[in-house]
């Protein structure tokens, strides 16, 4: 009978079970076990037969079920390692579904840190949220979810939607977090960690819950600046009130990607966690506004499938783009999105896949979408532009829509050619050109930049007065990188005033570039260009010091010491600098005993760095830095073998990577296969892989 029934569901689409079955309410309540690194929990469904079906599907991967009753009835079931199937006990209309389940989830669920540093956090991605709740992959099932936890009373759980109750045994904790609207599985959320936060409250009264480690303190007003202002900005400009009853925003560590928008609870890299020098370089603002504008295009309103995914993530970056505006100006809006449309026309060359195909790239979905939707407004003009938003987040809130369904908006308020913009901006992956260009001259600075950039192949007696002029301004910091990039490879005797400008502009931006671009350094411009080691970037630092310690060998012991204190952002990236440097320092001081012992130290502290002690951001940049020094180290290769188990792509990828290009050498080869008996069998496995011939 069950391989019937198998048999059956094989050829059941879930859009024909959606058609005939609606879940309307999902209660789960959740014990993730961080040891054994599994979840079990209690999941009741309300679900309603609008027509007799033979199979209802939960998706549920590699998950064992201990009992499933269906109103109040034991009931038989199969489970196979992708889903659970139901085919008895239920009746037409509505319906009640009760399970119990447990599982060891191979993706979606992360386990990090150890003691008061650990952390558990998910990310659903699109359809992964089964490997750790029994729920649905397709996004067009939407649900209201509550979502109960039970963790160690010394960690705090956080989920989707408002937090109902606590309840607190003296050594168990169980927070309940409720929603009060639908929403698709792939946005359900749990992170767990050593948490504080701080809540703040939007014009129309939203709680902002903004969460962060407590070593993280003195970090807040910089990770978190201006949210406030991105959320009152973004519900006036999008012109609907924000859909859910409060929004928090919790940073994890070693999270796969920027940010996650699940439903009123972002998750997002702990990297962005900056300090003010942090905040000049890579800040989480364009992050922040770009998930919390999901809220609205993702969350509230879902593509319905992956062809039309340019309708979250393109609606997503452009907003985001507009409240960028609103924080830095118009000069740095259109300075965005002439770096996308680069972007794109390079791109454009090799990829042919449109924005509406579920295989295009990030860059498609991503920055061309946003493009596409800043040449609608421009079009239509900003007035008519929102109310087509509006009513399209109004006509399909808390539903799925499509392509069409947004541009049939667009006709209601204007005469708008929407097919043809379809056909140019959606359908065809040629870069639009001659659209792009228009619109960015509309803005000053742009077409002062354009013109700057046509400059580059003039010699530099007939452009040196303009860029003087333009250094000496108070112009857009882009424009005076620009004038500092046509005088990089020009003798510095002849541009020394320029310099002397760009310097003096105080300007993080521009400083930055004559750090990164100024590979000799003349004596006369030293001491000017040591003032860079106290910029309030830590690019700029960075850059500075190592131009500074190829130039003048002599006092690289001098910039040692100016560099001792430093650490850098979350991936230690200054630390790692100045410990690499020692090493470089003291190995090239061998009768110096005490660079000897500052080398030794340097050393031990360099090591530790690249264990699983860390995040795989500090890890990845000491791995580097050591291996360009002193490959052959036991202890750091084991280090770098374990970094291919990592969850995190990106950094297994490099130690995949770094290991193939070490094991070219066959002394590397072989100090490799020494390692096999020392490491464990997921290490060795893993090896093993990369060491075959």
């Amino acid at each position: 009978m069950k391989y019937l029934i198998l048999f059956f569901f094989s050829f059941l689409s879930f859009s024909q079970q959606i058609s005939k079955v609606d879940f309307i309410k999902c209660d789960a309540e959740l014990a993730p076990v961080f040891e054994s690194k599994s979840i079990s929990g209690k999941v009741t469904y309300l679900f309603k037969v609008k027509e007799m079906i033979d199979t209802i599907a939960i998706d549920a991967k590699n998950m064992t079920f201990y009992d499933v009753i269906i109103n109040g009835n034991l009931v038989k079931y199969k489970a196979t390692d992708k889903k659970l199937l139901l085919f008895e006990g239920f009746k037409k209309g509505k319906n009640i579904l009760n399970l119990r389940y447990s599982a060891i989830p191979k993706q979606t669920v992360y386990f990090t840190g150890i003691d008061k540093g650990q952390q558990l956090w998910t990310q659903g991605q699109g359809k992964f949220t089964s490997h750790w709740l029994p729920s649905f992959d397709d996004v067009n099932e939407k649900m209201i979810f509550t979502t109960s936890i039970t963790f160690n009373n010394k960690f705090t759980p956080i989920s989707n939607g408002v937090l109902n109750a606590v309840d607190d045994d003296g050594k168990l904790k169980t927070w309940k977090y409720v929603m009060q609207k639908p929403m698709s599985s792939y946005l359900v959320m749990m992170a767990i960690g050593d948490f504080l936060h701080k809540t703040e409250q939007s014009n129309t009264r939203i709680p902002l819950e903004n969460y962060y480690k407590p070593r993280d303190e003195d970090k807040y007003q910089y990770t978190y600046k201006d949210s406030k202002t991105i959320f009152d900005f973004l519900e006036k400009e999008i012109g609907v009130k924000y859909p859910w009853k409060i929004y928090r925003q919790v940073p994890v560590e070693d999270f796969l990607y920027a940010g996650m928008e699940n439903t009123s609870a972002t998750i997002f890299a702990q990297d962005y966690v900056v300090d003010e020098s942090g905040f000049n370089d890579r800040n989480y603002l364009n992050v922040n506004a770009h998930e919390l504008a999901h809220q609205w295009f993702g969350d509230l309103v879902t593509a319905k499938s992956g062809k039309h995914h340019w309708l979250q993530e393109g609606f997503a970056t452009y907003y985001a783009l507009l409240a960028e505006r609103k924080v830095f100006g118009e000069d740095y809006f259109y300075n965005q999105l002439f770096s996308y449309a680069n972007r794109l026309k390079v791109a454009a060359k090799t990829d042919s896949i449109p924005v509406m195909n579920e295989k295009a790239s990030s860059l498609s979905f991503y920055q061309k979408g946003a493009w596409a939707l800043h040449f609608v407004r421009e079009s239509i003009g900003e007035k008519k532009f929102r109310k087509a938003v509006k009513n399209y987040l109004k006509k399909y809130q808390y539903k799925n829509a499509e392509t069409d369904d947004f541009l049939a908006e667009i006709r209601k308020v204007s005469d708008f050619d929407t097919e043809n913009f379809k056909k140019v901006w959606l359908e065809d992956y040629k870069y639009p050109a001659n659209d792009i260009n228009f619109l960015l001259t509309k803005n000053g600075f742009l077409r002062d930049l354009l013109k700057l950039q046509y400059e580059r192949k003039s010699k530099l007696e007939d452009k040196y007065n303009l860029l003087k002029v333009i250094l000496a301004s108070d112009s857009y910091s882009a424009l005076k990188v620009e004038a500092v990039y046509q005088i990089k490879n020009e003798p510095f005797d002849k541009v020394s005033e320029l310099y002397d400008l760009a310097m003096k502009s105080n300007d993080i931006a521009v400083r930055r570039f004559v750090a990164e671009s100024l590979s000799k350094v003349p004596e006369s411009f030293k001491s000017e260009f040591e003032t860079l080691l106290n910029d309030k970037s830590y690019e700029t630092k960075q850059a500075a010091f190592v131009t500074l310690w190829k130039n003048f060998p002599d006092e690289q012991f001098k910039y040692l010491e100016i560099a001792k204190d430093w650490e850098g952002r979350n991936d230690k990236e200054l630390r790692i600098l100045y410990l690499t440097s020692c090493l470089l320092y003291a190995d090239s001081h061998e009768n110096d005993q005490k660079a000897s012992i500052f080398g030794l130290k340097a050393l031990s502290e360099l090591i530790q760095y690249t264990s699983p002690n860390y995040e795989s951001s500090v890890r990845q940049n000491a791995l580097e830095n050591f291996l360009s020094l002193y490959p052959m180290n036991e202890e750091v290769l084991k280090n770098l073998v374990n970094a291919t188990t990592h969850h995190k792509w990106q950094f297994t990828k490099y130690a995949r990577d770094k290991i193939r290009e070490l094991i070219k050498d066959e002394k590397m080869y072989l100090q490799f296969e020494k390692l096999l008996p020392k490491l464990t069998i997921e290490e060795e496995n893993q090896l093993k892989k990369l060491l075959v011939k």
